[in-house]
């Protein structure tokens, strides 16, 4: 039975090969590459969310109380970081979408600066854990996060400047709006308003109806421009 033995011979040779060109050093060393890499991945994913869930839960929540945000911020940041880690998108698409929620303002809702200010936060926060080089070790991304969380919460809680808030009036009382008479029209106002306000301006004059339109001025720790103060009309 030559025949027999050479092609059993043959086909033991055949196994051989296919079973040395499958465990081959390159095939080993893709598949070491391949989780090298998710594990990679994973690592970054983890101090991403870390970071995202100690700026929005523990530093902007509990001193904002604005829950609407919450998701937006999340969301935001980890669609950020999923792009930039698996796709070949350019940072610049990051920058693009933030424009295009600064342009948008949420068409309905207008966005206040300070959440426009933790929007870009999140998209920096995504960024640098998606495109950090890791190759000499972790400390460098890890320290950024910290630095970026460690200036945020002493911006946002312990460094308080005052605002210089206006709000428009309907005043009745149009003989104190002579220049000479500023004084006492201002401590009219301070009486009936009671706040703190060192300047005014007198925006219009009608004496038809024996009243006037003045911007008042004052210092406070928070920004209340948006909430406007005006009298009756009629």
């Amino acid at each position: 039975m030559p025949n027999s033995e050479s092609i059993t011979t043959q086909i033991s040779d055949s196994l051989k090969s296919l079973n040395s060109d499958f465990f081959s050093e390159g095939s080993t060393a893709a598949v070491d590459s391949g989780m090298e890499y998710y594990s990679e991945l994973l690592i970054r994913f983890g101090i991403n969310m870390l970071a995202i869930f100690i700026l929005i839960r523990l530093i902007y929540y509990p001193t904002h109380k604005n829950k609407d945000f919450l998701f937006t911020f999340f969301i935001f940041n980890v669609i950020i970081f999923i792009l930039l880690s698996t796709t070949k998108l350019k940072p610049g698409f990051a920058f693009g979408l933030l424009a295009i929620f600064s342009i948008m303002r949420y068409r309905t809702v207008t966005v206040p600066i300070k959440e426009m200010g933790y929007f870009f936060i999140c998209l920096a926060i995504g960024m640098i854990n998606a495109l950090s080089i890791v190759e000499e070790g972790w400390w460098v991304m890890v320290i950024c996060n910290i630095a970026i969380l460690l200036l945020t919460i002493i911006l946002d809680r312990f460094i308080s400047l005052t605002h210089e808030n206006v709000k428009e009036i309907t005043y009745e009382r149009v003989d104190l709006i002579q220049p000479d008479k500023r004084a006492e029209l201002m401590d009219d106002l301070i009486q009936r308003t009671g706040l703190p306000i060192h300047r005014v301006e007198i925006r219009n004059i009608n004496f038809l109806r024996d009243s006037a339109k003045i911007a008042i001025f004052y210092h406070a720790k928070n920004n209340e421009n948006t909430q406007g103060v005006t009298g009756d009309d009629d």
